[in-house]
């Protein structure tokens, strides 16, 4: 049997390194699913018992191994339903690529059953990219291009392919004539580090400060040694928002934990407090929770030139990623010799932690949520990781999640941000 577009879309996944699919079947994916049995387990597809968990589970799957996740579902109601979980994605700024069926191709346009305008449906979720395969000399490239743009852009992608096309005979090298793209796998993360001039005006500005307040996020969540070095230099308190829990952990005396809606009081103090502040890594949303504009200067870290300079009137706007940017911040960074502020914040720590520990410790009928986490902690298992729906027992989680003799790493990280969807914790 030759190898079928189906065939040859799953190995040009494998090339890209892909090792598991997250799925549920429909006849809208039929020459896919064929492929998926002959593949070997390879990739491993994870049948799901709704189309909306795939897509969450292929967010989940990037957030938790750093790779692309990959979600497929069938055409028409199928592929409606990925949207909330691509959402997902799309809002913590996951790569996820979205695999849909379509109605064949020659019924597109007379109102078929079932028929979907899904470019226009995906245009918003998927809008760095999404096309449909029309021919199968597509396939390469729409794969590449897909994969490659949702690492690049932290982003969803979308290819569509109708189900006549799925069986057709694959054509892994296109014609090499005009009006043809051959495609080609493989990318390498560039390396982005702002420029010396704009690393001195942000440390102009930190050495300054006399009361540094940190905010870090999801893009700090691989930068914890360096946001602790600045931290320990300019004396800093660091608060997480909820995309960065893991940044750091808990349990270090000027970490103050949450901040926003249920946030912790120390977070507040400090960042009502402060007179610099430096954001790392957040687009965290709540302004209101930071300090009022006049009363800090500011400084702000993101990979992405976009989301810089949008929550707070900075200052300093450092494009670059985390833990480079630091890097080449220290060096210019002078440690501040008067802790005093340093001392305010680790006091407000220890008594929120005591706060924190009496309120666990109340009666409750039938139990109460905080006391459940408060004992859970120091029992669970090194690098275990939980799970739980968010809203409520988020809040349990954040509020009750450990005594400050150990060191989460901390929890949760988040799958959701809404009320039924998923949030996760990691210990250490």
């Amino acid at each position: 049997m030759s190898e079928t577009v189906g065939d040859f879309l799953l190995r040009r996944l494998r090339e890209w390194g892909v090792r598991r699919i997250y799925g549920y079947p429909g006849d809208g994916i039929n020459g896919i699913m064929g492929a998926l049995g002959r593949a070997d387990n390879d990739p491993e597809l994870v049948q799901v018992r709704h189309e909306e968990m795939s897509a969450f589970m292929a967010c989940a799957h990037a957030k938790f191994t750093g790779e692309v996740g990959v979600c497929l579902a069938t055409s028409g109601p199928g592929a409606i339903h990925l949207l909330t979980g691509l959402y997902d994605a799309k809002m913590d700024h996951q790569p996820v690529v979205a695999i849909v069926g379509q109605q064949a191709r020659s019924s597109l346009g007379s109102d078929y059953q079932q028929e979907v305008d899904l470019q226009s449906l995906y245009k918003d979720v998927a809008n760095e990219y999404v096309h449909m395969l029309s021919v199968p000399e597509q396939l390469p490239y729409l794969v590449d291009r897909a994969v490659r743009i949702a690492r690049d852009q932290r982003t969803v992608t979308c290819i569509i392919v109708p189900n006549d096309i799925q069986d057709e005979d694959a054509v892994e090298f296109p014609p090499h004539a005009h009006g043809f793209a051959p495609g080609g796998s493989g990318y390498s993360s560039p390396r982005v580090v702002p420029g010396e001039d704009d690393l001195r005006r942000a440390a102009e500005v930190l050495n300054s400060g006399e009361k540094v307040a940190m905010l870090v996020g999801a893009g700090a969540l691989h930068a914890a040694d360096e946001v602790l070095e600045v931290a320990d230099i300019l004396g800093a308190g660091v608060a997480k928002a909820l995309l960065g829990k893991a940044a750091v952990p808990d349990d270090l005396p000027f970490v103050t934990g949450a901040i926003g809606l249920l946030g912790t009081k120390p977070s507040s103090d400090m960042m009502m407090g402060c007179d610099t502040l430096l954001m790392v890594g957040s687009s965290f949303p709540y302004s209101e929770f930071l300090p009022e504009p006049g009363n800090a200067r500011g400084v702000q870290i993101d990979i992405d030139g976009r989301m810089v300079g949008i929550r707070y009137p900075m200052e300093v706007n450092l494009v670059g990623d985390s833990a480079e940017a630091l890097r080449a911040l220290i060096p210019h960074l002078e440690r501040k010799t008067d802790r005093s502020w340093r001392e305010e914040i680790e006091q407000n720590v220890a008594e929120w932690w005591q706060i924190v520990e009496a309120r666990a410790m109340n009666d409750a009928e039938p139990i109460n949520p905080q006391r459940v986490f408060w004992e859970l902690s120091s029992r669970l298992p090194d690098n275990c990781i939980l799970t739980s729906d968010s809203l409520f027992r988020a809040t349990w989680r954040r509020w009750g999640q450990a005594s400050p003799t150990r060191s989460p790493r901390s929890s949760p990280i988040p799958i959701g941000s809404r009320s039924r969807w998923s949030a996760t914790a990691r210990c250490r």
